[in-house]
């Protein structure tokens, strides 16, 4: 009865705490107002500024937030034991991550949607907005390479989410075509779109389940692996050229209907997941503690940037402020989409390890042989950290999860091809949100040192796309198209510093207004020191093993973050007076001198 006992107090806290803490900070420190202007409306375009009914909002919000960060970093931070990562989830997401988004959604949306990076100039100073958009570049960019290859992983580990994934996006552009160009009925079209959605589920896991090639063209696979390297190479590229269209199309064309019809099956699932809790009840099987698991760093600091998605992370700073702030309908729905989103996604996360410390251990299938108990956690857990890969990570949350589903009586096949199809349109919508991110990042950089061609959309999502690419396609420690893990180990740290440095233009936005900061204090501190002190060991780590590579890199962010807390200092004494940007001026030149 403990996995329940545990669920039942955590979703009380998650119900308590927005009813409480965050209609607090909507009333008393934002002060958000329905009939206030926003820049959806008053900057509408029909690519980029959209007004948009907040439930679609939130599932599109919610979907890119999300990705794989609150499975992988659970799944790995329960070498530290269940109890650390699930306090970590329930609280850091409450009174830091719900805060942290919430928070730059509010900031950009009273700044004409601008990026967070991009008010930093404005909040601080000039230098420490180019400052801010270079480490944006480099973490969008590492993200957007990363992220290729673990939905490749993904497809080659669980050939059966192929066909899900990919037919997703044409049934977004119609659902998306037909609600906004035929006003159709959004009730009806979400119904029909998720039901298409999970009869390719049922088509992949019965029916069409592909190999690791070319998945709808199998038999000439074998070719295209041997010309390229590898099944990840191709699948690499494919999806680089897709996020390049959903970059440049209008939102809610693909990038937004194709969000919200996820976000619908993620509700199925973890509806299904928590109903299955509750039935099958299984016992903790994972240590409460560590005990028993080897080769983990030090929990502190390393907990607390092993575990972002799902408590706090710097990404999520960045979809507030880049894409869903110029689609909020009226300002009370950031609380809903800012807010709220956050506290789903740590229901994911704690899903996560109850799924990975006791769904597991009702059954683990290896090589046909049967595990169960503790046997089948440690199947996943006893090679030690060092041996943690992404098809153990992935793996035990998609194993653990489908047994507790298929305790509803859902064939098992059918309940880890539910799950895996879940984890693999996460990471989709992850790579494409990130590329459009990219591309108002670019254009923002293209703002900031007047090279008008950077501005035009085309050009920026090219740059992004071939950055990407190329550090994508690279040889890396894992062969072709593996070479986004080069630089992957700083991305834990790196991420969390950006989370920081958010907190940072946040805390300056309140000044600035007036308000009370006090509540900001504690987080901003934390998401500074606890990153930097990460990355200091990493970066002695990187140095005393001769990867030059990634010390070079460790050092040159934490140079820039001193920077801007240097800058941040020297401005803080003068940082009086309201900043929020008039919606009567005309929106920012991001497409070379015409309207985007």
């Amino acid at each position: 009865m403990t996995t329940i006992a545990i669920a039942i107090l955590c979703f009380a806290g998650y119900i308590i705490a927005y009813n409480t803490y965050g209609r607090w900070l909507a009333r008393k420190i934002f002060s958000l107002q329905p009939e206030a202007p926003t820049p959806a409306h008053a900057l509408r375009d029909g690519l980029d500024y959209v007004p948009t009914n907040r439930l679609v909002l939130f599932g599109h919000h919610f979907t890119s937030i999300a990705g794989t960060g609150p499975i992988v970093g659970p799944a790995i931070a329960v070498f530290w034991g269940w109890l650390p990562a699930l306090l970590w989830v329930v609280l850091g997401s409450i009174f830091v991550g719900a805060v942290h988004d919430f928070g730059a959604l509010v900031v950009s949306m009273r700044h004409r949607g601008q990026t967070i990076g991009d008010i930093s100039g404005q909040m601080i100073s000039r230098r420490t907005r180019l400052l801010f958009l270079t480490i944006l570049f480099l973490t969008l960019t590492i993200i957007i390479a990363v992220f290729g290859l673990v939905i490749a992983t993904i497809f080659s580990i669980y050939p059966q989410t192929v066909l899900s994934v990919w037919t997703a996006m044409p049934l977004a552009v119609v659902v998306g075509v037909v609600i906004y160009k035929r006003g159709g009925n959004l009730f009806l079209m979400s119904a029909i779109a998720l039901l298409l959605l999970y009869f390719t589920v049922y088509l992949g896991v019965r029916h069409l389940s592909f190999d690791t090639g070319l998945a709808l063209f199998p038999g000439a696979g074998a070719s295209y692996m041997d010309a390229l390297g590898s099944s990840v190479v191709l699948w690499t590229l494919f999806l680089l050229i897709y996020c390049f269209v959903a970059s440049v199309l209008p939102v809610w064309m693909l990038l937004q209907p194709r969000d919200y019809i996820n976000s619908l099956q993620l509700y199925v699932a973890l509806f299904l997941l928590i109903v299955g809790l509750f039935v099958a009840a299984p016992p903790m099987v994972g240590p409460i503690l560590g005990k028993g698991l080897t080769g983990a760093p030090p929990l502190m600091p390393f907990l607390f940037i092993t575990i972002a998605c799902g408590a706090i992370s710097g990404f999520h700073s960045l979809v507030s402020s880049g894409t869903s702030s110029k689609q909020i309908n009226r300002e009370t729905d950031a609380l809903y989409i800012g807010y709220g989103s956050m506290l789903v996604e740590s229901v994911l996360a704690l899903l996560v390890i109850i799924s990975c410390c006791a769904g597991i251990g009702i059954l683990a299938t290896v090589d046909g042989e049967s595990l169960f108990g503790r046997e089948a956690f440690m199947h996943y857990y006893g090679h030690g950290w060092g041996g943690m890969r992404l098809a153990h990570t992935v793996g035990v949350f998609i194993e653990g999860g489908g047994n507790m589903i298929a305790a509803l009586g859902v064939p098992r096949d059918l309940a880890i091809g539910i799950i895996a199809v879940m984890v693999a349109c996460f990471a989709a919508t992850t790579i494409d949100t990130s590329t459009r991110l990219q591309r108002y990042v670019i254009q923002e950089i293209g703002g900031a040192v007047s090279v008008n061609a950077l501005r035009n959309k085309y050009v920026a999502t090219t740059i992004a796309v071939v950055c990407a690419g190329i550090l994508a396609l690279m040889r890396g420690p894992e062969g072709p198209g593996s070479g986004g893990l080069l630089l992957w180990p700083l991305f834990g740290a790196t991420n969390q510093l950006l989370a920081g440095l958010a907190f940072l233009v946040v805390i300056f936005y309140l000044r600035r207004n007036n308000k009370p900061i006090f509540f900001v204090v504690i987080p901003l501190l934390m998401m500074l020191v606890i990153p930097a002190w990460a990355l200091i060991y990493q970066v002695m780590t990187f140095y005393q093993a001769r990867n030059y590579l990634l010390f070079g890199f460790g050092v040159f962010i934490l140079l820039v973050q001193a920077w801007m807390v240097v800058e941040a200092v020297m401005a803080w004494k003068n940082a009086r007076g309201h900043t929020d940007m008039p919606l009567s001026q005309p929106p920012p030149n991001l497409d070379g001198g015409r309207a985007c």
